[in-house]
């Protein structure tokens, strides 16, 4: 087992064995490379750049920070998959939503769809997949919450649309909620700026953080890994927990 970063791309290794790789993804990383934009960074192009192989075994949004495996061999890949295919691995994602959250526990369970619009989201449908996830409030504020979201299923966007569905949507979709970033003086009382300042925003990406994963190896033990918050998503909760 292995802990370090790269110097070049800032990406963290939780965790490293002959078999598999386990990183803690900045946001604004593809996990693959964008068939258009070469420059794009992405996982999968930083990993071949020092493995031999790499085989993808699941992928989290470009602006979803977090945990993210990969197997380093054919026979892992398969092992791994079969577990992401069959949900029989525990993942669990922390998201940062709209509103005071009211339930202990919350089980939705809402099929979604590809928009048939042709615009590049997910809509709840009684035509599309299955969808389970179950909510767990971490930490209210004011405004917000911290939510535990424990991915029965696995479906694109999943998270995003059950949110918004049930009326918490992430505090920071721009696709979801139509929300770019958020900004301090969106909740601090007598917010000034000095003449000539600009606020920065706390968090200009998604909400969603990949926390915890926990699978049976490829050699058959029980692993569960953990991605710590990134900086942004800290001092984001730091700010709540303040001002929120």
């Amino acid at each position: 087992m292995k802990s370090k970063n790269s110097k070049n791309l800032n990406i963290e290794i939780i965790y490293e064995d002959e078999r598999i790789i386990a990183i803690n993804k900045p946001a604004g990383y593809l996990t693959l490379p964008d068939r258009y934009d070469f420059s794009a960074p992405s996982l999968v192009r930083y990993l071949e750049s020092i493995y031999e192989q790499i085989f993808v075994v699941h992928r989290i949004d470009k602006e979803t920070s977090g945990l993210i495996i990969f197997a380093k061999d054919a026979e892992s890949h398969k092992f791994l998959n079969e577990q992401f295919m069959e949900h029989s691995l525990q993942k669990i994602y922390h998201a940062v939503v709209r509103g005071s959250f009211n339930k202990d526990e919350l089980e939705v369970d809402i099929p979604i769809m590809a928009n048939p619009s042709g615009k590049a989201m997910m809509i709840p449908s009684a035509r599309g997949k299955s969808a389970l996830t179950i909510f767990r409030p971490i930490e209210k504020f004011r405004l917000a919450t911290l939510l535990e979201c424990d991915l029965i299923t696995g479906r694109q966007h999943q998270i995003r649309v059950h949110c918004s569905t049930i009326g918490y949507p992430l505090l920071v979709d721009s696709l979801y909620s139509g929300v770019n970033d958020f900004y301090l003086s969106s909740i601090k009382r007598k917010f000034n700026l000095q003449k000539d300042e600009s606020e920065n925003p706390i968090i200009e990406r998604l909400t969603l953080h990949s926390y915890s994963l926990k699978f049976e190896h490829p050699d058959g033990q029980e692993l569960k890994l953990n991605a710590e918050y990134p900086k942004d998503f800290s001092i984001l909760l730091k700010t709540l927990r303040k001002w929120g």
